[in-house]
């Protein structure tokens, strides 16, 4: 993975525009959280294949980091906290957003064919 190119990844957002694609969305601090403060509340969402049609997509950010949204016909989904992207097999875009550890705090995927195949 590299540090978003917010014009490279807008532009691969727009390329789902209007097609069926399968959104993989998590959000974690996972056991980061328990491990170093007893207080600290362990939190996380998961989704997996989730077909969606967006009619619009956008990146915003200050450089540091960035958040996506895709307008559904229903609603909007977004990712917050995203620092770093990639192109898989051409057609999958996959976002990650990390930690200054390193350590994965949350995760858009968005893909043609279904995820894991």
């Amino acid at each position: 993975m590299k540090p978003i190119e917010i014009e490279q990844v807008q532009e691969l957002l727009d390329s789902f525009t209007a097609k069926e694609v399968y959104i993989h969305l998590e959000t974690t601090n996972g056991a980061y959280a328990s491990h170093f403060d007893d207080k600290a509340y362990n939190v996380g969402a998961y989704i997996r294949n989730a077909k969606v049609k967006f009619s619009q997509a956008k990146i915003i950010g200050n450089g540091k980091s960035y958040r996506v949204g895709l307008k559904t016909e229903m609603g909007w989904i977004y990712a917050e906290g995203l620092t770093d992207w990639t192109l898989h097999k051409e057609k999958q875009l996959l976002m990650a957003g990390h930690d200054r550890e390193g350590r994965l705090m949350v995760a858009l995927h968005i893909s043609e064919t279904p995820l894991g195949e």
